[in-house]
């Protein structure tokens, strides 16, 4: 069984692990997830082929994004260090006869394991979830064969990210649980492009992700000041 290191949050591990049983409601706590999927598959598809490529999703919770690069042709593994999680995943993609390798472990194992191994790595809303973001681009970076991409989602770090995403999202609207978030683990885009350069990865496109609660629609923009996109690619 996968253990946490120093890397990950225990706290934050077991808070999502407790919710694995509602994760495919889509009225539940992860409704928000489900509404912004579309658009988080959308941004890879339009900067990556997705067709007999091998794809990589780290921090995969129940399998939203995972079950949707599989319908789009990719051999997908999934990742995950919250057993319920990945229990849940499992059931439901067997439910959906999809075929995707779900699997108990962190970044940093299957970099070990599997050096060069994808074509397509993604790590969606996680980042902020994590103690040392910085450290797991070494990860991406050694799991990505060389022309590979990362695709990367994560919240900006300023006065309106906090009104937006904590103040509003969690406190006024309810849309999300309070205490989902913390905001001195937003992540601005400057940060995090420099945390991949260290990796040896290059930043080729970034985009927003704007969420009108009350529409329920999410759409792509080129405002990175809340939710934001990134993508990067292995030289």
């Amino acid at each position: 069984m996968a253990s946490t290191t120093p890397l990950d949050d225990a706290a934050e591990i077991a808070k999502f692990d407790a919710l694995s049983h509602r994760f495919w409601d889509p009225a539940g706590e992860f409704r928000p997830l489900h509404l912004l999927n579309p658009v988080r598959v959308e941004f890879v598809a339009a900067r990556a082929p997705l067709t007999g490529v091998r794809a990589l999703d780290v921090g995969c919770g129940g399998g939203l994004l995972a079950e949707a690069l599989a319908r789009a042709g990719a051999t997908v593994v999934a990742a995950d260090l919250a057993p319920g999680m990945i229990e849940v995943a499992r059931l439901h993609a067997a439910g959906a006869g999809l075929s995707i390798d779900y699997r108990l472990a962190s970044a940093r194992q299957l970099a070990a394991s599997e050096p060069a191994g994808f074509d397509v790595v993604t790590c969606m809303e996680m980042l902020e979830h994590v103690p040392e973001p910085a450290a797991l681009f070494d990860s991406f970076a050694s799991l990505l064969k060389s022309g590979g991409s990362l695709f990367v989602s994560t919240l900006n770090r300023n006065f309106r990210a906090f009104v937006v995403a904590i103040v509003g999202a969690e406190y006024l609207t309810r849309f999300l649980p309070a205490g989902t978030h913390e905001y001195e683990r937003f992540i601005k885009p400057s940060e995090l492009a420099a945390f991949a350069r260290a990796a040896g990865l290059e930043l080729q496109d970034l985009a927003g992700l704007e969420f009108d609660p009350l529409t329920a629609q999410a759409r792509l923009t080129r405002d990175p000041r809340v939710n934001y996109l990134a993508h990067f690619r292995k030289p």
